[in-house]
């Protein structure tokens, strides 16, 4: 199954390629929509790297 990071890093391309698709197809130029559509994706990462960051038990120990 895959886990929220998993889901993350899948969400990032979709909501660049699939939103900026989809506004353009609504009339927006694209150098409008690329920005917008980027945001959302920024917006992504920030939530998986500061709202709902990984746990430090899960890191790799070296020793």
């Amino acid at each position: 199954m895959a886990s929220y990071y998993d889901v993350v890093l899948g969400l990032i391309p979709l909501s660049l390629a699939g939103l900026t698709a989809a506004l353009v197809a609504g009339g927006l130029p694209s150098a409008v929509a690329v920005p917008l559509a980027s945001t959302v994706a920024v917006g992504v990462i920030g939530h998986a790297m500061f709202v709902n960051g990984p746990d430090a038990g899960l890191a790799p120990q070296y020793s």
